[in-house]
């Protein structure tokens, strides 16, 4: 009899915690996992224990560490993101990034909670385009298509967007009403140019038009190719193409949809410059290109003719090797296209010797989701930052690595109902604010201390990478930067003074 009120009991408690996980809404893994779900919480707290005996140390894991993780988890929950004792980090490995603060650091005496770093340059100025404009945040939300991500994410990272200031890309699967909830955007065109597309997959100018006047569009990115699978088209099975995925991106209901590897629009770099142009003719805003980085040549190509006909895109983001993705083949994601570091300094040195680079806005993706490699990057030129994973792990993401099964334990990259309610929109949004705006605050500290005002400031000289254990190089040297270049915009970074006051 006792064990019977004993077991009831038990029971009751059990009913009684399965019930609160399935409403509460702070956490997806205990909502599509009840009670099971608390045991990853439980192993949480005693995980640095076990780990430091027993698995790996807290910077050995890929693509993320345990502490970037750690990081981006604090700032996302305002928790405290200072760690204690000292680096755990080896800092004699090659390419190790260093910052050389200065004897006198800046003293801002701006009041800002938000951390706001308006870009440095005006995005559509060089080519005089209507609606040109400077972005409110370096720091922005990389593209990140409705139907990879879960309606869920898409909103709650919109939403963050919008509270933080930031602009969010909406990757090639068009514009979604998960999109609309207050982020200005970046629509991204890719070769299958969903969202603004014709019954045979070309690019529809009037719909082009529909859709950038009906929506907070800023701008406009053609995506000739992706950092983790560069050169490769893709195929969305017919199941996936649900009513509102197909609505989004303007195509039949449960039909496989294939994006081609090429666009159909253009076939050389003046056919691709008349496109950009007429985009921003019918449009009125900016217009640029994402690509990861291949052969050299064609950025020569681009350079020169834009050079010779002072036409061509309002900015270039490149994209680093090492980006993420929800699907690619693994030889893609571990051998096609040019690391981040090595492959914009490569761009950005051919520009920059037609004296080119100065009349781009720059934009750089691959793992900068932290202040110091942004600051790294900016210092390479780079003027706005744009995040994915990063910004996946703020709303939930735990990096199980599930994304191409569909099955993302925390419903971020995933369509299936199960899983995506587990994550609650307006609480991850704060939370996906929260973490931009840390990262804002940190990029600050480090420019700080490097005794600028606004990071675009922050010259090359200031960072070092270590060659081994016993010698470091400098940017200007690493990269083969000449320091003729820096001048080019002295006046405008001086500038950033009274921008930043």
């Amino acid at each position: 009899m006792v064990w019977l009120v004993i077991l009831a009991v038990v029971v009751l408690i059990l009913i009684v915690l399965a019930i609160q996980d399935l409403v509460q809404t702070q956490h997806a893994i205990r909502r599509n996992y009840p009670i099971i779900g608390r045991l990853r919480y439980m192993l949480e707290k005693i995980g640095p224990e076990l780990r430091q005996y027993i698995v790996t140390d807290n910077d050995e894991e890929r693509p993320f560490s345990r502490d970037q993780r750690r990081w981006v988890y604090a700032s996302a929950k305002d928790d405290n993101q200072y760690f204690g004792f000292g680096t755990d980090n080896k800092m004699t490995l090659p390419n190790y990034l260093l910052v050389r603060h200065s004897p006198f650091p800046h003293q801002s005496a701006r009041q800002d909670d938000s951390y706001a770093i308006p870009a440095a340059k005006v995005m559509g100025e060089w080519r005089s385009r209507p609606r040109a404009f400077r972005p409110a945040s370096v720091i922005n939300i990389s593209a990140m298509s409705y139907g990879s991500l879960s309606a869920p994410a898409v909103e709650a990272l919109n939403r963050g967007a919008a509270i933080s200031g930031c602009i969010h890309n909406t990757g090639e699967g068009g514009i979604s009403e998960h999109h609309l909830h207050g982020a200005d955007l970046m629509f991204q065109l890719g070769t299958g140019y969903f969202g603004a597309r014709t019954a045979d997959g070309r690019l529809d100018y009037d719909k082009l038009v529909a859709q950038v006047d009906a929506h907070p569009v800023s701008c406009i990115e053609i995506k000739l190719s992706q950092g983790a699978k560069p050169g490769l088209g893709g195929v969305l099975p017919a199941k996936k193409v649900t009513p509102e995925i197909a609505k989004a991106r303007g195509v039949p209901e449960y039909t496989t949809v294939a994006s081609p590897s090429r666009h159909a629009e253009f076939d050389s770099i003046p056919s691709m410059i008349d496109t950009i142009e007429r985009i921003a003719e019918v449009t009125g805003i900016p217009v640029g290109i994402k690509s990861a980085v291949g052969q050299r040549q064609f950025w020569i190509e681009l350079a020169d003719e834009m050079a010779r006909s002072g036409r061509g895109p309002d900015f270039i983001s490149i994209d680093g090797g090492e980006g993420g993705t929800g699907a690619a083949p693994l030889v893609f994601s571990d051998h096609v296209a040019l690391p981040f570091r090595l492959g914009f300094a490569e761009v950005y040195r051919v520009f920059a010797e037609r004296n080119m680079a100065e009349r781009v806005v720059w934009g750089g993706a691959g793992k900068l989701g932290f202040p110091g490699e942004a600051l790294l990057a900016m210092s390479m030129g780079v003027d706005m930052v744009n995040v994915g994973r990063e910004a996946m792990l703020s709303v939930g993401c735990i990096q199980a690595q599930l994304c191409h099964t569909g099955h993302c334990p925390t419903g971020v990259a995933t369509q299936m109902k199960w899983f995506a309610r587990g994550l609650e929109p307006t609480s991850k949004a704060a939370r996906a604010a929260n973490y931009f705006i840390a990262f804002r605050h940190g990029l600050l500290q480090l420019t700080h201390a490097c005794g600028h005002a606004h990071p675009a400031q922050v010259e090359p000289e200031s960072i070092d990478l270590l060659v081994d254990g016993n010698e470091t190089i400098g940017l200007w040297d690493r990269y083969e930067y000449d320091r003729s270049w820096w001048n080019e915009g002295k006046t405008r970074r001086q500038e950033l003074d009274t921008l930043m006051a």
